[in-house]
């Protein structure tokens, strides 16, 4: 194989030529050719795709809401629902439950619960079994 070196001549010519005297009227075409032209501008609001596009997008927010309003429901439990199901678990004692307590639950707790002094000698006066609450 030649060794093919840069700097040896003949080079190899591009082969984009410009004609003679080309860029001399150049600036003066190019600003005759502007100033011919007129470009019609039409508003947006009168374009009819637009509109279109405007009502679909309303129409797919309104099909939306309801989607959205059911995916953002809440997903706690109310306490009738909570009690109802501890109530037909059959393998869920009073241990178990006070174990998974921590201590916030059981402020809350205390802060809830509020019994008077004749409510609670009612209620040990009228249970037969007083040993089983004392002892719970």
């Amino acid at each position: 194989m030649k060794v093919f070196k840069l700097e040896n001549q003949p080079k190899i010519e591009t082969g984009f030529k410009a004609p003679d005297h080309y860029f001399d009227g150049f600036s003066v075409k190019v600003l005759q050719q502007i100033n011919e032209k007129e470009v019609k501008i039409i508003p947006i609001y009168k374009r009819k795709e637009v509109i279109a596009m405007i009502a679909a997008a309303v129409v797919l927010i309104a099909l939306m809401i309801p989607v959205v309003n059911n995916y953002n429901k809440s997903k706690e439990l109310d306490e009738a629902t909570l009690e109802t199901y501890l109530s037909y678990q059959s393998t869920i004692n009073q241990y178990d439950l006070i174990r998974e307590l921590d201590t916030k639950d059981i402020e809350a707790i205390n802060k809830n619960v509020v019994l008077e002094q004749e409510t609670l000698e009612d209620v040990l006066s009228s249970n037969p079994n007083i040993e089983n609450l004392i002892s719970e």
